[in-house]
């Protein structure tokens, strides 16, 4: 009887502890502690901002749940082929430059583009219409708002490392005076508008006199950049950001849809909070 009692007691609190672990509910699906505290690592916001982003994300499981909406893996790796093919990289390349650059791993990104491509998906379920194209006038009214975001470096002064063997071009990378007569080196000047985006964006982030993280060549090698100097920047004309801005109205149209959906769900949805990240 008393081995019975003491493991009835253990059982109650095992479960006691799980049931601490959860605070917040949403139509029947749980957000733990542990997500909350996460989501506010990540995205440098406070726990209510977290638990908005977290509810949406449940109301979202749930809606495609019930509208049958499903994202395959086959889907998600086509996005990230395609990803990859536009930086003459193949996969695997593609997530080892994405973890060193961003300290994201593979299982991550796979996370972030499903959330992507479902995100399209249930806007095309939600939406009465599809999201109709711009005018002309209001793609220059976008860009003459948002001018300064359409600013950029007019180009790059890098010392390029490349190497076959990561490691040594690490060791090179911590202590430059270093000599590898294997570690090729090339001073160039990259024009902003001659690299890729992901490129132009790593050597926007590095700071000057710095190396960027090790990424893969493409050719089976592994580079860094060493950023010597930035020149001044200079404003992207409306004809070579105008693709961009379509994008984005379309975007900001999308994701408005969506969030007055989700808004008025989320109000009539059963949603219980059990505890808060403080108590």
């Amino acid at each position: 009887m008393y081995k019975i009692f003491l493991t009835f007691m253990f059982v109650v609190s095992l479960n006691a502890e799980l049931v601490d672990g959860i605070a917040i509910v949403v139509k029947g699906k749980a957000i733990t502690l542990y997500e909350i505290k996460k989501e506010m690592q990540i995205s440098g916001v406070d726990e209510k901002k977290a638990s908005d982003v977290l509810i949406r994300k449940k109301l979202e499981e749930v809606e495609s749940d019930e509208r049958k909406i499903s994202v395959s893996s086959s889907e998600v790796f086509d996005d990230i082929k395609k990803t990859a093919s536009r930086n003459n990289m193949n996969v695997s390349e593609f997530y080892e430059a994405v973890r060193n650059s961003n300290g994201i791993s593979s299982s991550e990104l796979k996370i972030k583009i499903k959330e992507k491509i479902l995100s399209q998906k249930l806007y095309s379920a939600i939406a009465y219409s599809s999201v109709s194209q711009p005018n002309e006038t209001e793609i220059k009214e976008y860009y003459e708002l948002h001018i300064d975001n359409f600013s950029h470096p007019k180009a790059f002064l890098v010392v390029i490392y490349n190497a076959k063997d990561k490691q040594r071009l690490q060791e090179k990378i911590a202590n430059p005076m270093f000599y590898a007569p294997d570690i090729a080196t090339n001073e160039q000047t990259l024009p902003y508008d001659r690299i890729s985006p992901e490129l132009a964006g790593l050597l926007a982030r590095t700071p000057i006199n710095s190396f960027t993280p090790i990424v893969p060549d493409g050719k089976g090698g592994n580079t860094s950049f060493y950023l010597k100097e930035i020149e001044a920047n200079t404003n992207s004309s409306l004809d070579d950001v105008r693709a961009q801005i379509i994008n984005m109205i379309m975007g900001e149209t999308r994701e408005q849809v969506l969030s007055d959906y989700f808004a008025r769900l989320k109000h009539n949805a059963d949603i219980k909070i059990l505890r808060t990240v403080n108590k």
